[in-house]
């Protein structure tokens, strides 16, 4: 039976970012109203007429994903989710998504690596560091487990299993307890890149649950949160001197400051933060104003290398591409 917080897919703005177009917007409504009635294989098919017309589509692709997992098609939905963080790797939802599947498969490795993906893209993502917590306490009593294995009069450890069972949720005893089968998970409304957590539920109360899941797509509520992460995401790529990742922040029609043609505007961008030895780029006072596909953010920013420290107000002016925030504009001043 699919959880009925699934309803809560607030249609109006989980179209927030569909270009104009009636086939496109009446395919992608169909999907979603078809996922919401259970028509999974039905949904698949709408969500990818409309990635034929949009292969960048965010929000589509990560419908599918979430469908795919509801089919337990784990390995498909895996494709998707690897695909997404390739994509847009300022996002963590996709990777929380795809610890949930490697958990279901036991590949608790694989899934603590998710997770610790998607909180070093939003440290303050509270539902990854509780899945990180209960993925290190799966494999905290298979390595007890296996401790017993080699000595069972070793009461440390008994003990310590006894602890980590009980506190993931396995009180019937024995051992290497394995994590549910993928089970529906529950959709709450929040924005990406941080939406509200969504939980797995657990078919048994004697074994541990498996991570939540959350399987809202991008851009489905206040687009605020997703350009936040985004301008956050091209200050850390510009202290990581991460270059290539830095440019692909700018939106191909933005305007070069000089009138400059990109490429060398580009060019010039690189020569100034490579090979720089250290810098740190850090934004404050964040001030985001979104009508349609555009925002304008406004902030204070703080520049710091080993030959320079300057303080600047910064204006970037965005626009959504295939759901994702782009900067068209970039000024200094308020």
């Amino acid at each position: 039976m699919r959880n009925p917080i699934k309803n809560a897919f607030a249609i109006s703005a989980l179209f927030a970012i569909l270009a104009p177009g009636l086939v496109y917007a009446d395919d992608a409504s169909d999907a979603s109203k078809l996922y919401k009635a259970g028509q999974l294989n039905e949904a698949i098919k709408k969500i990818d007429a409309v990635l034929a017309q949009k292969p960048k589509d965010a929000q589509m692709r990560f419908l599918k994903g979430i469908i795919l997992t509801e089919q337990n098609k784990s390995s498909e939905a895996i494709v998707v989710f690897t695909k997404l963080t390739d994509d847009f790797p300022e996002l963590p939802e996709p990777y929380n998504n795809l610890a949930v599947l490697y958990a279901s498969n036991g590949q608790y490795q694989k899934a603590s690596a998710a997770l610790e993906m998607a909180i070093r893209t939003n440290p303050t993502y509270g539902t990854a560091h509780e899945n990180l917590g209960d993925v290190y306490a799966k494999l905290a009593s298979q390595s007890y487990d296996k401790a017993l294995q080699l000595d069972s009069s070793n009461s440390t450890a008994k003990l310590k299993l006894n602890l980590v069972k009980n506190l993931i949720g396995n009180t019937t005893g024995g051992t290497n307890p394995k994590l549910n089968p993928p089970a529906a998970a529950n959709v709450p409304v929040t924005t990406p890149p941080a939406p509200t957590p969504a939980t797995v539920a657990a078919a048994n109360n004697s074994k541990p649950a498996e991570p939540k899941s959350n399987v809202k797509p991008t851009s489905a509520v206040s687009d605020k949160d997703t350009v936040t992460n985004a301008v956050e995401s091209w200050a850390k790529a510009w202290s990581n001197q991460d270059v290539n990742k830095y440019l692909s922040y700018y939106a191909k029609d933005f305007q070069t400051p000089n009138g400059e043609s990109r490429s060398n505007w580009a060019e010039d961008r690189r020569s100034r933060i490579e090979g720089k030895g250290k810098i740190n780029v850090r934004i404050e006072d964040l001030n985001i104003k979104v009508e349609d596909n555009t925002a304008t953010v406004k902030f204070k920013q703080y520049y710091t290398s080993d030959r320079l420290s300057s303080t600047s107000r910064k204006v970037l002016v965005m626009t959504k591409h295939d759901g994702k925030w782009l900067i068209k504009q970039e000024r200094s001043g308020s």
